[in-house]
């Protein structure tokens, strides 16, 4: 274990400690864990329980977290530890993020750092992502192998719920070069279905903040049935996107398929992400996918000024790749260039 960054003692309350890596300001008392179940009170010490303890290692397209507009075609070591700061009734990671108590004593061991970059090496991977689970609940951790992956010439990206506070997100910036932030639902779903009860304001705060520092951002919309799939839904996520993020923010909306304790509730329609593209796209977004629907036509690139392919993708793979539209010349917004010559085997 290794000693938490963001927490305090509470005045006048003994060995209890408060944690301030996310919004959630857990209160924690001696010998036992935060809602994240990663960070345990130590003697009126805070500790990160799972620090160099992954609990998943693999090699991935960067696509996969969605990252369209990012280093295209690359692959990256993703990296998870157990717990999450939320608690998303449909978790598709639910078994290391949630249920894991007895997991975690099988199934967690060390990692070096250094192992990790042989890993990439190995695998020709252009860089690192913190996915999976919650990258913030496991923050030193991730911190520690982003400052090595930096030296080593690999990229940074980071996959999360968004409920990171920006002090937390202004310590990381400078090592991270792309995320991809989940805005769920409005706020009342945030309280109902991600027990947050603080809502969706704290996504906010943080999306505001990884612009504020540069980082790629791109923004991600799980679509669920009867919970968040109104036409109202999408508008006032599209319009957020764009107002306080800019028109060439990617947007994602993603098919839901029954999961955890959402069991009940069917997959997302096709028509219903075609609504969600076509909503967000006559608000002024630039760039806006479908995904988890295989071989849908908007997972790939088209130009939003001629309507012709840019970028051709299927599934997690690019088939083809231009940065500008063959028609008119709107040029896409891509970042991390330096990064593609690994995919093509140079670099």
């Amino acid at each position: 274990m290794k000693e938490a960054s963001f927490y305090g003692k509470v005045p006048g309350a003994g060995k209890r400690v408060k944690c301030v890596l996310c919004p959630r300001n857990c209160v924690i008392n001696e010998g036992a864990t935060g809602f994240c179940m990663a960070r345990k009170n130590v003697n009126g010490k805070l500790y990160a329980i799972f620090y160099r303890k992954p609990c998943s290692v693999a090699v991935d397209p960067v696509e996969k977290k969605p990252l369209f507009h990012f280093a295209p075609g690359s692959q990256c070591v993703s990296i998870a530890t157990f717990g999450c700061n939320l608690g998303c009734l449909h978790c598709q990671n639910w078994e290391i993020s949630r249920d894991f108590r007895i997991k975690a004593r099988k199934e967690s061991y060390e990692v070096p750092d250094e192992n990790l970059m042989s890993l990439a090496g190995n695998y020709n991977a252009s860089g690192f992502a913190y996915t999976y689970t919650e990258p913030t609940v496991f923050f030193e951790y991730a911190l520690d192998v982003m400052k090595l992956a930096k030296k080593k010439g690999f990229y940074n990206v980071w996959v999360t719920n968004g409920y990171t506070p920006p002090e937390v997100i202004a310590k990381m910036a400078k090592y991270l070069d792309a995320v991809n932030v989940d805005i769920k639902g409005n706020d009342n779903f945030y309280k109902k279905v991600s027990m947050a009860p603080l809502g969706i304001e704290p996504v906010f705060r943080a999306l505001k903040a990884y612009k504020k520092y540069g980082i790629w951002t791109e923004v991600t919309n799980l679509v669920i049935p009867m919970y968040n799939d109104k036409k109202e839904d999408m508008k006032e996520i599209s319009s957020w996107v764009k107002d306080n993020l800019g028109a060439d923010t990617p947007l994602h909306f993603s098919a839901f398929f029954p999961n955890y304790k959402l069991m009940d509730i069917g997959p997302t329609p096709q028509k219903t992400l075609d609504s969600a593209v076509k909503t967000a796209k006559e608000l002024g977004l630039h760039w806006v996918y479908a995904g988890n629907i295989y071989g849908h036509k908007m997972e790939s690139t088209w130009c939003w000024k001629c309507g012709s392919l840019i970028i051709k993708r299927v599934g997690f793979s690019v088939l083809s790749f231009s940065d500008k539209c063959p028609k008119c010349g709107t040029k896409v917004p891509i970042e991390g260039k330096k990064w593609m010559s690994r995919a093509k085997g140079g670099g």
